[in-house]
């Protein structure tokens, strides 16, 4: 597959991690993306690919692209044989300005691009991307809409630099000493989390933590999942546990399988570090 991904100038780098290109032949036809912190949007260029969220949520076909703001959950991809499309990692604050809605009316329930921006502005920029004569040229004209778009969301900066902290932290943050130090309320933090990011502060919190000890994992050796809880700060092995199968759909010791697996049938793959097959 080609890969290409670059950040965006300011303003936008205060609320994305980074603009892609992706084209070609996935490594599965299914692919599970476990819950993160970051919102996602996709815009389609390729044949429609689809989306479960959860096993109690059935599959749907996306033709135009995907918006997804921060998730509880793991989804699943189902890819076509090809797959082309342009997208944005935002933070997950990062959506919010471009949103017609509260970020919370969308928590776990990906919507079409059509749905947030209308059918004919969709319509519009999928053939301009289409029409662009390369990958560098679809992310910069991907940017400027954006920039475009941009518009004011109350509370912004409160809930951008509260985010920090927990990022920082790790998720390991008392949610309590967040709103003492941003000198509000926790109902008002908690409201403006949810209308900007579509969760919680503690909920963002961790998911930060899981991440964090996620990536500070090494699926190719040895794990010592007591120590691995212990050190992330989770109360013991079985709370680790839980919230293994809430943010991936798996046990720990069947995510190193599926990660092991991923590592052995395509090493060095672009898609290599959170995307698992799925099962």
């Amino acid at each position: 597959m080609e890969y290409l991904s670059r950040v965006p100038r300011p303003p936008l780098d205060e609320l994305i991690d980074d603009l892609y290109y992706l084209e070609g032949t996935p490594p599965y036809a299914r692919l599970t993306l476990p819950a993160m912190p970051a919102a996602l949007l996709v815009i389609n260029l390729g044949a429609p690919f689809r989306i479960r969220g959860g096993t109690d949520i059935e599959t749907a076909e996306y033709a135009d692209g995907c918006v997804i703001t921060t998730p509880t959950r793991a989804y699943e991809f189902g890819y076509p044989p090809r797959t082309r499309s342009v997208g944005v990692h935002f933070k997950p604050w990062g959506l919010a300005p471009l949103l017609p809605m509260p970020a919370v009316e969308l928590c776990d329930r990906p919507v079409t691009v059509e749905q947030v921006w209308g059918r004919p502005a969709t319509a519009t920029l999928r053939d301009r991307l289409a029409a662009t004569s390369g990958p560098y040229e679809m992310l910069t004209l991907l940017e400027r809409e954006l920039m475009r778009r941009l518009c004011d969301a109350a509370g912004l900066g409160l809930v951008r630099h509260t985010s920090s902290v927990i990022a920082a932290a790790g998720g390991a943050v008392a949610i309590g000493d967040l709103s003492v130090a941003a000198g509000v309320s926790s109902t008002h933090l908690a409201r403006r989390f949810k209308d900007l990011v579509g969760v919680t502060p503690k909920r963002l919190a961790r998911t930060y933590r899981f991440t964090a000890t996620v990536f500070a994992m090494d699926p190719a050796g040895p794990v010592d999942w007591g120590d691995l809880a212990g050190s992330a700060g989770y109360f013991d092995q079985a709370h680790f546990g839980h919230e293994f199968r809430e943010f991936t759909g798996l046990t720990p010791t069947r995510y190193v399988e599926v990660r092991r697996r991923f590592l052995r049938e395509h090493p060095g793959h672009v898609l290599d570090g959170w995307p698992l097959p799925t099962d």
